[in-house]
């Protein structure tokens, strides 16, 4: 039945006017009450606006009687038979049908038939019928439309990249047309599906029939992925492709769900067969550092690949395949090919690279940090163990270490584990040369401490210093540096060469810090004795007992237990210098009570003043150098013999002075006959043509190099304080556990003692005790050991 009131719809640009009512139009009622309308218009102005015969206007209402109440207009519908309703739901169908079917065709819809007539049939069917009927109609009918278009691709020849142009035009068009079809069809999506979860959305189940007659059909399927790999091959090797086409490819079969299925694992397992044969041809092909920037790069490829066409989800296995082939599998050829020379030339961007390249793979910073390791445990074992080098070598050792801790602080981040591994190679291969770089590092810092010195500014001493106590700490030996540098302290002091007191107490500062108090209290003692001696002299200035004599003086007052021994010798001194001391030591004794005193000339140092031909000079030379010289004020000239009865002095020391005197730079006394070395036969003379621009001239004693068997003295003085240090750390054990098994005290000994030891020396040391009876073998178990009170 039509509806009994009607709405209006006015169109512009001359479209005709329709009335709707809930059914299809009904342009035949449109002509008849467009006539009634108009006849009752007439009839309303004929009763409005009619004249009365007496000449007076009449106002009267239509339908109403002068007199009576008003009656209302009322419009009532024609009676129009409608249509069936079968008729108008195969009607409804097929004007959808027709706008889906040019849709797909990419047809213009009847000028007729607009976007609203539609959204009002899809309403209509799914009121006056079932709705999964009209669901399952159009899924018949978007089926029908995919079948039609797989043929395209079955009979074509086209390469490849032809078929995928035509197979990605295909989704584009397929996508665009779902979109026209599910916007038309919006009310079934929002009525009917979300209502039954298990019926699959419009563009859902486009997806899904795509897939099937079209993706799903094994020539297209492998013709897509086949593309798809050669394409991301071509790039790969340096060609460009269109990366748009792939993405959209790609895209596609994500949205289809086959992404994974048919694609992820044939491109995973393409990628891995590529970069295996690409590593093992460029392990050989490229040195280290070009193998390692083509990693690099290919890992930012295909990072790239992942944002600009891949899925997300491949991103993890891509690149772990690319570091598993080009990295995880070469790993411990990268290292032993090339990490050496890396280190050799630091070559620091480098081995930047390889760090976080090998932070990408599993174990790959452990297999580097014990390449590291056995590096710098090789090259530093060639530094310490070859004598020639010895002269340099803590030069060279402070160098090789501060290369070492730049590359571990700039390349490897400064990480725990390099920074662990650099410390255990120094101290491990510092040590394969027992004593000898204690030795040499002691007298390293005597020559950066000693006077003359002009190589470094305070600030730069005192950054020296604290890279040699770096050294310092690896060494095991500590007493042998401390026997080295107390002798070399001594001589500092002693002759004034010190070159600065503040550099001297900032290295004992630092000794005192790392090793104790007690390691640094016999040098210290040797401060306080120096400037105890001051405050000695500035009294013995002030005594009387002087008088006028034209000689100064100067003594230092050693304690002997803070001082290296010095071999006691006797040498002939001039009468006065002897007074001079007599009177010294009468005025100390008088204050000191029960000391004695030892002079030891072999440290001592004077200045003369010298009358020459040319001019007056002040000779600065060593005691010794003074006795010789004080000689030829009685003759002219003498032999070796001659100087040796007149001064006393022990021959070596006596030769290597007027060595000195006579061959180097300022000659004061000429050699004849000429020569370097003195010989027994030789005679010296006094130079009267001696001239120097100087008037103070310091004449340099020659240092005696350090003989074999004093190095040796050294270390056997070294070795017997460790014997004392060894018993004392036996018997304080054995009296604090009273019996203890021999391993278990072997063990303790390690722990406490602060040198390397032998297990031999250690059994030495143990049955020296139970020969002076400190300690004694258990009678019924000769491993163990009881402590005898």
């Amino acid at each position: 039945m039509m509806s009994s009131s009607f709405v209006s719809e006015s169109v512009t640009n001359g479209q005709r006017k329709r009335f709707s009512s809930g059914s299809p139009d009904c342009p035949h009622l449109h002509k008849k009450l467009c006539r009634h309308t108009q006849h009752m218009m007439e009839n309303q102005k004929l009763a409005n606006f009619s004249v009365a015969p007496n000449g007076v206007n009449k106002t009267t209402v239509l339908g109403k009687k002068q007199g009576s109440e008003k009656k209302i207009l009322a419009i009532k519908n024609f009676k129009v038979h409608n249509q069936s309703a079968v008729d108008h739901i195969a009607e409804s169908w097929q004007f959808l049908q027709e706008a889906v079917v040019a849709i797909q065709e990419s047809r213009k819809l009847r000028d007729n038939l607009t976007q609203e007539d539609l959204y009002r049939y899809v309403d209509n069917l799914i009121t006056q019928q079932d709705p999964s009927r009209l669901y399952y109609d159009l899924r018949e009918l978007t089926e029908r439309h995919i079948k039609s278009r797989l043929n395209q691709f079955l009979s074509g020849t086209s390469d490849r990249l032809t078929f995928l142009r035509q197979l990605n035009d295909c989704w584009t068009h397929h996508c665009h047309q779902m979109k026209m079809v599910c916007n038309i069809f919006l009310a079934l999506d929002r009525g009917y599906v979300l209502q039954n979860a298990q019926v699959s959305s419009i563009w859902d189940m486009g997806l899904e029939l795509f897939r099937q007659h079209i993706l799903e059909e094994v020539v297209v399927e492998n013709r897509c992925v086949d593309g798809l790999l050669m394409m991301i091959e071509k790039e790969r090797s340096g060609e460009t492709i269109d990366r748009s086409l792939v993405k959209s490819l790609l895209r596609m079969l994500s949205s289809l769900q086959v992404y994974h299925k048919i694609f992820e694992n044939k491109f995973l397992m393409a990628t891995e067969q590529l970069y295996l044969r690409e590593g093992q041809r460029l392990t050989q092909d490229r040195d280290v550092p070009q193998y390692l920037l083509h990693v690099d790069k290919r890992l930012t490829e295909e990072n790239n690949r992942v944002l600009h066409y891949l899925d997300m989800s491949t991103k993890r296995q891509l690149i772990y395949c690319v570091e598993k082939q080009l990295l995880s599998e070469h790993k411990t050829f990268l290292l032993q090919k090339g990490l050496d020379s890396l280190l050799d030339q630091n070559r620091r961007l480098d081995l930047s690279l390889l760090y976080s390249l090998f932070a990408r793979i599993k174990g790959g910073l452990e297999d580097l940090c014990t390449h590291f390791n056995a590096y710098i445990k090789s090259y530093g074992k060639t530094i310490v163990i070859n004598p020639e080098k010895d002269k340099g070598m803590v030069q060279e050792l402070l160098d090789f270490k501060d290369k070492m801790d730049g590359i571990v602080s700039e390349c490897f981040n400064s990480s725990d584990k390099f920074v662990l591994a650099l410390k255990e190679a120094f101290e491990h291969f510092i040590n394969q040369r027992l004593n000898k770089p204690a030795e040499l590092i002691a007298k390293f810092v005597d020559s950066k401490l000693r006077a003359g010195n002009k190589e470094a500014t305070e600030d730069e001493l005192e950054r020296l210093l604290d890279k040699i106590m770096v050294l310092f700490r690896f060494i095991h030996g500590k007493d042998v540096f401390e026997a080295f540098y107390k002798k070399d302290l001594a001589k500092r002091l002693l002759v004034g060469k010190s070159a600065s007191v503040d550099a001297e107490k900032s290295m004992l500062s630092k000794l005192k810090q790392e090793c104790g108090p007690g390691f640094t209290s016999k040098l210290e003692g040797m401060f306080k004795d120096m400037e105890l001696s001051k405050d000695i002299m500035l009294a013995f200035k002030q005594n009387s007992h002087l008088g006028s004599t034209p000689i100064e003086l100067n003594v230092n007052i050693l304690t002997m237990g803070y001082w290296p021994n010095y071999p006691v010798m006797e040498v002939n001194m001039p009468l006065e210098m002897v007074h001079y001391q007599q009177i010294f030591t009468k005025f100390y004794l008088a204050k000191h009570c029960n000391r004695k005193l030892q002079w030891q000339p072999t440290l001592g140092h004077c200045v003369l003043k010298a009358a020459f031909p040319q001019g007056s000079k002040e000779l600065q030379v060593s005691l010794f150098q003074g006795l010789v010289l004080l000689l030829f004020n009685k003759a002219d000239q003498f032999t070796l013999a001659d100087i040796a009865t007149g001064t006393n002095i022990e021959d070596g020391e006596l030769r290597r002075t007027l060595q000195s005197l006579a061959c180097g730079k300022a000659r004061v006394i000429q050699k004849s006959p000429r020569g370097k070395d003195i010989n027994d036969e030789d005679k010296f003379s006094y130079n009267k043509d001696f001239t120097n621009q100087l008037f103070r001239i310091r004449i340099n004693q020659i240092q005696m190099k350090e003989t074999s068997e004093e190095q040796q003295q050294t270390e056997e003085r070294v070795f017997q304080d460790r014997q004392y240090q060894i018993d004392a750390a036996i018997v304080r054990i054995m009296k604090m556990r009273k019996v203890l098994p021999h391993n278990l005290l072997i063990t303790e000994l390690y722990n406490q003692l602060k040198f390397p030891v032998k297990p031999a020396d250690l059994k030495k040391r143990i049955e020296s005790l139970i020969d002076r009876d400190y300690m004694e073998r258990d009678k019924d178990n000769p491993n163990t050991y009881n402590y005898v009170a």
